[in-house]
């Protein structure tokens, strides 16, 4: 099954954010083998310039918004003129693409272009933290969340600003691959595949600046131990530093505390297990540092809302390149807002 995957490109798109998907779905295909996602960029009359802030060019491209008709998914990143509304062209091709049951995922003030379409009303949603304030003003009807990476409705999705893009196609390869291959596609983009949904955004805060590559020796350490009990004292043993200082550093670094960051560690690695292995439940905790099938079950249903039991019945029934949610279907109606 191939996943026809459209980027919107209006005039001002930021061209980090349009690269975003193309780089991560495209490197998902070389990880997996297999063509599994065809990528078009699809501009109102085909053609767009990017963002003046961020050095623009023109692109031109064979698609127009026609091409949104047959996209499984359709990526919606931010361009600079995000607080107008968009053309009324834009808004019918998105509706559309919803009612006959397409991914929408909007990437930072992409929100605002999804927003408009009315899709999010009764939903939760998230932005780059600076314009939380002003969604929430400009649509009453969705709840924000300015404190997290991205929101997953299963139809409609939204992250925070510019690198969450990439955690966000990122989790749509591993949604729709699987772990391994979105692993595989983390590792070939020198991304750590451990940012979830959940996690804290970047908000600006007084902190000492850091190498951004400070953690990854200590990361790596830990993710080669997640089948021990490693404790907050051993870890900054490991790394020669205070334990408030291990603190400080895994906050400004990953917006998350190293316990916090383990423990996705070890979800993903539980994952990756069931989706690849027939383990049983009991040896599968141990090897995620679990320790018990019921602790692996309290965290995996808690993170995942099925059972580790489930997660790998459905993974089997699916099979690889196919959605966890099944056939494309229309999103439900608005109702109040939900995770």
């Amino acid at each position: 099954m191939t996943i026809k995957v459209a980027v919107l490109a209006l005039d001002g798109v930021v061209p980090f954010e349009l690269s975003t998907p193309g780089q991560v779905f495209g490197t998902a295909n070389e990880a997996a083998g297999a063509p599994h996602y065809e990528l078009r960029v699809c501009a109102p009359g085909r053609s767009a310039t990017t963002s003046p802030e961020h050095g623009p060019f023109r692109i031109d491209t064979p698609y127009g918004l026609e091409g949104i008709a047959e996209a499984d998914t359709v990526v919606i990143p931010a361009h600079a003129g995000f607080l107008a509304p968009p053309p009324p062209a834009v808004i019918e091709a998105l509706q559309q693409a919803a009612a006959r049951g397409a991914r929408l995922a909007a990437v930072c003030v992409g929100a605002f272009t999804l927003a408009a379409t009315g899709l999010l009303d009764g939903y939760r949603a998230t932005t780059h933290w600076q314009y939380a304030d002003e969604l929430a003003r400009r649509h009453p009807r969705i709840t924000v969340d300015p404190a997290v990476l991205f929101v997953d409705h299963g139809r409609l999705l939204t992250s925070a600003g510019v690198a969450a893009g990439l955690d966000l196609c990122l989790h749509l390869v591993r949604h729709d691959l699987g772990a391994a291959p979105a692993a595989a596609t983390a590792r070939r983009i020198v991304m750590p595949l451990q940012r979830d949904g959940g996690q804290a955004q970047y908000i600006e805060r007084p902190t000492a600046p850091t190498d951004p590559g400070a953690l990854q020796p200590l990361m790596q350490w830990m993710e080669g131990r997640l089948d021990r009990p490693l404790t907050l004292a051993e870890i900054a043993g490991h790394a020669k530093i205070s334990v408030r200082t291990l603190n400080r550093r895994f906050r400004a670094q990953t917006g998350a505390t190293p316990l916090q960051w383990l423990l996705s560690a070890r979800m993903d690695r539980a994952r990756l297990l069931l989706e690849t292995t027939d383990l049983p439940i009991t040896l599968l905790a141990d090897r995620t540092g679990f320790g018990s099938p019921a602790t692996l079950r309290h965290h995996f249903t808690r993170h995942t809302g099925t059972s580790p039991h489930a997660y790998r019945a459905a993974f089997r029934q699916r099979g690889p390149g196919e959605g966890a949610d099944g056939p494309a279907r229309v999103p439900p109606a608005p109702q109040a807002a939900a995770d």
